[in-house]
């Protein structure tokens, strides 16, 4: 009967080393989760919030010189504005369709506006 008694403490210790080593092993886990967690939100950027803008003043036509461009904000976007003499320049043509290369799709179309030599672009309905 003594074996038999010996025999179930030696069972005994592996489970027990086992169910201690699991609970080791998920308190340095949770701990490095603890300590990795804020490091990674730091380094991750902050979500923003698009901004709805449905048209912006950009300036006068005569400021802008024939056959330029210039880049502008529109809402948290960035517009190309080119006031064009003729004909194509560039991957796209000014009509925003791919002209040669490997862009996937045609650049957004916005409307443009002049009002008093006042330039405004706006956001076409869809």
């Amino acid at each position: 009967m003594s074996n038999n008694h010996s025999g179930n403490s030696k069972n005994n210790k592996p489970k027990r080393r086992d169910f201690l080593n699991i609970l080791l092993g998920g308190g340095i886990i949770a701990w490095l989760g603890a300590l990795l967690f804020p490091v990674f939100k730091y380094l991750e950027p902050p979500a923003v919030d698009e901004v709805k803008v449905t048209s912006v003043k950009i300036g006068a036509v005569d400021a802008m010189e024939k056959d330029s461009g210039k880049i502008i904000k529109f809402g948290n976007k960035p517009v190309i504005v080119i006031r064009k003499k003729s004909g194509d320049n560039g991957r796209y043509d000014l009509n925003g369709r791919v002209a040669s290369g490997p862009p996937p799709a045609p650049l957004k179309k916005y409307g443009v506006a002049i009002n008093n030599s006042e330039v405004t672009i706006f956001e076409e309905a869809s």
